[in-house]
């Protein structure tokens, strides 16, 4: 007999739409565009032809339109990938699970999910303004490994290497490695972006290393990050969501990438002194190679 999900599990607003994204089934399109940033929604929906619906709760806003002939859903996700866990599980929900008999659909939908973002690089020759796709992604934030088949869908041999190269803190979360959607990387690929691997931090301050008053447990782990080097692969840029988009996406059958615009060089002690019109050209970008 097929699993019923339980109200308390899958939580369904009386209006029908799900609880966090409040969006009902029919209303996202299979290409969907992940911000950061809610005030990104519109800059993003300013290059749609149309729009269908705009849908908002809390730091969750959604716009469905439609950019060349393709709809297109621009969903803002807030910081973080506890943010993540949110969005991605419902977003699944909305296209695999019937919200009236609460059962997993027979025939599964496999969503395009990008992320658009901003970024801080790790590496002295992935200048302010430039913008990078993630080839992989590295979570420090543990949320991957919550999850059964967590082990199918990472890069093991990766994980471990690094764990050992950086002499890991057994008190902090494991490290899960997983790669961009080959299909998608394709896609994006075709932009000529900079590739790199991507950590996404369980914070911004000392997760990536960043100290103020508060001293970190390990003051050379972001000269580690840069220096190490896994078979051809280096570690690029920190931001925060990408690694649980990459995870859950595998574990979930869907296919996601990330472009971030690089506004900060860390080794460089750069800032971008306005990273706006980088942002529009990547999104249009972004847009073009989905069409």
């Amino acid at each position: 007999m097929e699993h019923r999900i339980e109200e308390s599990e899958l939580i369904i607003n009386k209006d029908g739409s799900v609880f966090h994204l409040h969006l009902k089934p029919g209303e996202l399109a299979d290409n969907i565009i992940l911000v950061g940033d809610p005030g990104r929604v519109r800059t993003v929906a300013s290059f749609f032809d149309s729009i269908e619906l705009e849908r908002s709760n809390r730091e969750f806003i959604s716009i469905t339109g439609t950019y060349k002939n393709i709809r297109f859903t621009v969903v803002a996700t807030g910081i973080g990938t506890d943010n993540i866990d949110i969005v991605v599980n419902e977003l699944d929900a909305l296209v695999n699970v019937d919200f009236k008999t609460r059962k997993v659909k027979k025939e599964l939908k496999s969503l395009n999910m990008v992320r658009i973002g901003t970024s801080g690089s790790l590496q002295h020759d992935l200048p302010v303004d430039s913008c990078l796709l993630s080839s992989k992604a590295i979570g420090f934030d543990g949320l991957l490994n919550f999850y059964a088949g967590r082990n199918e869908v990472v890069d093991i041999e990766f994980e471990q290497h690094f764990k050992t190269a950086l002499q890991w803190n057994p008190l902090l979360t494991s490290p899960y490695v997983v790669d961009a959607s080959p299909k998608l990387l394709k896609k994006l690929a075709q932009n000529n972006f900079a590739q790199g691997v991507t950590i996404s931090a369980p914070g911004f301050y000392g997760p990536q290393g960043r100290v103020i008053r508060l001293q970190i447990q390990d003051k050379e782990i972001n000269d580690k990050i840069s220096n190490f080097i896994h078979e051809q692969h280096k570690i690029t840029n920190y931001e925060m969501e990408c690694s649980a988009i990459y995870g859950l996406s595998k574990l979930l059958g869907h296919h996601a990438a990330t472009v971030c615009a690089i506004i900060a060089n860390r080794k460089a002690g750069t800032y971008s002194k306005d990273y706006k019109p980088v942002i529009k050209k990547l999104i249009q970008q972004v847009l073009d190679s989905l069409v």
